[in-house]
């Protein structure tokens, strides 16, 4: 990883990306699923300020290990929120 700022970059694009895939569904359904994907949008939201409180975070003994761990971790809420999305298929 290069660099805190490109990590930021990253949880952005990733959690902008599903949370207009839920709003692109719900438009594509004509709302049929509204409620489900709210409920998503603010899942989303969520894991998008907890990611970058994690970033922020001051006093990390490990950096390098700490961002790692933040980086998998936006994988794998990333890969559960999507799961979700295409569960409202």
């Amino acid at each position: 990883m290069a660099n805190v700022r490109d990590l930021k970059k990253d949880i952005n694009y990733v959690i902008g990306d599903i949370i207009e895939a839920a709003y692109v569904l719900n438009y594509a359904n004509s709302g049929k699923d509204a409620e489900k994907v709210e409920a998503i949008v603010d899942e989303a939201i969520n894991t998008f300020d907890e990611l970058i409180e994690k970033v922020n975070a001051k006093g990390v003994e490990n950096k390098k290990a700490h961002f790692k761990a933040i980086n998998a971790e936006l994988e794998t809420k990333g890969h559960a929120l999507i799961e979700k999305i295409n569960g409202l298929n």
